[in-house]
């Protein structure tokens, strides 16, 4: 079983994003973090999510904890089923926004069993404030480097491993 926790953050809302996960298994632990310089909190939650996802190289029992009810109940709830079978319009008949990464959130479930955790945010949970960290950190780098090109995007992730195995 994979432990994730993920976490996106943004300074504005819109404005410049972070997004982190730590993945557990086993013993080893892997934390990854990256940032987009005009995003938005609910699009660091879901990219957190798809970014942690995408580091497992075989398919897995996975149980995900986030702090963000917009991801844990469109997968527990049926949103984004019923998402699909509307034609990807909302109950307000509104357009369902960040549709790309849920794509992507639907994919990477049909490969790994995830169970979807609902834990409360800046409630003393380690692995949760060690991902809010990092989501922070990632911004605050972010804005360092702008205008050196050194910024990183989601999709290109830096990876801290405690240990360097793959999950």
């Amino acid at each position: 079983m994979v432990d994730i926790y993920t976490d996106g953050a943004c300074k504005g809302n819109p404005g410049p994003g972070g997004w982190a996960a730590v993945l557990t298994y086993n013993g080893h632990q892997k934390e990854i973090s990256g940032a987009e310089p005009h995003s938005t909190n609910q699009r660091m939650e879901l990219t957190a999510a798809v970014e942690a996802l995408k580091m497992l190289r075989y398919p897995c029992r996975v149980r995900l904890h986030s702090d963000s009810a917009y991801l844990v109940n469109a997968f527990t709830l049926g949103w984004v089923q019923r998402w699909q079978l509307n034609g990807w319009v909302n109950a307000k008949k509104d357009p369902v926004d960040n549709r790309d990464l849920w794509e992507q959130l639907i994919e990477l479930s049909h490969t790994h069993d995830i169970e979807w955790i609902k834990v409360k945010g800046h409630s003393g949970d380690d692995r949760n404030n060690r991902c809010d960290e990092l989501a922070t950190a990632a911004i605050q780098e972010l804005e360092r480097s702008k205008g050196s090109g050194e910024a990183r995007r989601a999709g290109h992730p830096r990876r801290t491993d405690k240990k360097t195995e793959d999950l």
